[in-house]
């Protein structure tokens, strides 16, 4: 959720929609939009932070299902959740680096 540093013109609006009977996808697409930890070890626990989508810079999380992203992230975003049988939906949008800041606020 960093916008800081964000100096692209160009923003992509995407959104995302996977069916209710597909649990395993629906988990699958939370670990790769917000991330998640994965505990490894057996005799001594450790914790793997894996990163999200919405920890990059320029990445805004809107809300339930939407992001805007910069045209790179939302072209591999697409790609990695189209290849789950997610649908997808990106397009180009004029929103301003203050307008993300005001979602960012929100959350």
């Amino acid at each position: 959720m960093v916008v800081e540093g964000y100096d692209e013109s160009e923003r992509r609006l995407l959104s995302y929609d996977v069916r209710g009977v597909a649990r395993p996808v629906a988990s699958r697409v939370c670990h790769i939009v917000f991330g998640r930890v994965r505990r490894i070890g057996d005799p001594v626990p450790r914790e793997r932070v894996e990163k999200g989508f919405i920890h990059r810079p320029g990445v805004v999380w809107i809300g339930q299902s939407v992001l805007v992203l910069p045209p790179g992230d939302a072209e591999e975003l697409a790609g990695k959740l189209m290849a789950l049988g997610v649908r997808v939906v990106h397009e180009t949008v004029g929103i301003s680096v203050p307008s993300l800041r005001a979602f960012q606020r929100l959350r």
